[in-house]
């Protein structure tokens, strides 16, 4: 037994001190790494928000724009000639020169339509085209304005003409006037969510990024899933113990952790050279990263597989099912949850890879929204890899907005994975 007299001596009273003080010391340490993890990712996020915000908010100009007849007439009656020959850009400059009649020079001129953005004319388009019956009418319409008046407006550019160095005072003065008289406002960018990318700051949005993410996903979860549950269900309860069985399964766990680059050099090369499937397509960039993604799935639905309790198989195999039934009405309904799990890690992952679509010319630049697996189109990653090395100032802010977008996507498909985990988890 042990001698009370020996715990109480003051060699082991403070032995025991000097435990608990580096234990101690080692759970403060914990908290600090942890706190300072949690300061940093707030940062982080504050960061991007506070620059990405006002991304999703527009400067609009309001024009008095008077639809004449001589010049919209192909309208309202076609006869007159194709829709395609009308002068939109006319129809906004006269409307700005009824606002400041004194400009006169043509440089002047110049300098005022350059307050707005080339969207003006197809705002005004499609207000006329719209109501045909404003042929003849004078109609106030909301256009874009230019992206360095966007950015005065939203504080992001200095008012003094000499610090501004991108608005001349006279530019600043016709602001001013037009802010005096109510004609800017700010609202929110829808266009932004759903319009393609533009050369044009002021009309870029991500809604064509985010339709390519969303069909190259579902090539990739259409091609990844079934074939990495059907890889992981037979390496753990078919495959023979057998030396290709192991190098089958050490080739897997290697494939697990390869840089992406070479999935999209293996894509260049066979997807594009071989097949010859069209380039910079969702298709291919799905097929691409479903190649990245699968050996992650098959490690994961492996893991998932045998942690069910071999009790539940010999029990299905004492009822007399068959091994066939014993895996797909017992075995997978059980592994399901981490099955999951781990197809979310790896289409979280391939959510956010940029270098294999580079590889396979997802980079291009794309306006239109992609409708199709076969059209053209970029990933939201892209996207804002190429608005990153843009030199406008304008698309600073657009990229701080297209990462928020990426974080909500990668959110919506982590709060599914954990629905669908808790959907379909069984204790025992």
């Amino acid at each position: 037994m042990s001698d009370p007299a020996r715990w109480s001596s003051p060699e082991m009273v403070a032995r025991l001190r000097r435990r608990r003080s580096s234990e101690l010391r080692f759970r403060r340490l914990g908290a600090g790494a942890v706190g300072l993890a949690i300061a940093a990712l707030v940062v982080l996020l504050a960061t991007i928000a506070w620059n990405g915000a006002s991304a999703f908010v527009r400067t609009q100009v309001a024009l008095d724009v008077d639809f004449d007849p001589a010049i919209v007439g192909a309208v309202a009656r076609p006869a007159e000639g194709p829709e395609s020959e009308i002068d939109w850009a006319a129809l906004v400059r006269e409307a700005l020169l009824r606002e400041f009649p004194e400009v006169a020079g043509r440089s002047e001129r110049r300098a005022l339509l350059g307050l707005v953005s080339r969207g003006a004319r197809d705002a005004v388009r499609a207000r006329l085209l719209g109501d045909p019956s404003l042929v003849g009418r004078r109609e106030r319409v909301w256009v874009p304005a230019a992206a360095d008046v966007d950015g005065l407006v939203k504080g992001q550019l200095p008012r003094d003409p000499a610090a501004s160095g991108r608005l001349s005072a006279q530019e600043l003065g016709w602001i001013a006037a037009l802010e005096e008289r109510g004609l800017v406002r700010r609202v929110f960018d829808w266009s932004f969510l759903l319009a393609g990318d533009s050369r044009e700051p002021e009309l870029a949005g991500v809604g064509g990024a985010v339709m390519g993410s969303l069909l190259t996903l579902l090539v990739t979860l259409a091609v990844a899933f079934p074939l990495g549950v059907a890889a992981a269900v037979y390496l753990e309860e078919f495959a023979p113990h057998s030396r290709a069985t192991e190098l089958i399964e050490l080739n897997i766990n290697n494939l697990a952790a390869v840089p992406s680059i070479v999935f999209g050099i293996l894509g260049l090369a066979f997807f594009l050279g071989t097949l010859g499937l069209p380039r910079s397509a969702p298709l291919v960039g799905g097929l691409t990263l479903a190649l990245m993604t699968l050996p992650t799935i098959i490690v994961a639905g492996r893991a998932a597989i045998l942690a069910v309790p071999p009790s539940i198989r010999e029990a299905a195999r004492g009822l007399g099912a068959s091994p066939l039934q014993v895996v797909v009405h017992h075995v997978l309904p059980l592994a399901l949850p981490g099955i999951l799990t781990g197809t979310i890690i790896g289409m979280a992952r391939a959510l956010g890879e940029t270098a294999p679509l580079l590889m396979i010319g997802m980079v291009a630049f794309v306006v239109d929204v992609p409708h199709s697996f076969t059209d053209a189109a970029t990933a939201l990653p892209v996207q804002i890899y190429l608005w990153a090395d843009s030199p406008e100032r304008a698309f600073v802010e657009k990229v701080s907005g297209a990462i928020l977008v990426l974080l909500g996507f990668l959110g919506a498909m982590n709060g599914t994975a954990i629905w669908l985990r808790q959907r379909f988890e069984r204790r025992w």
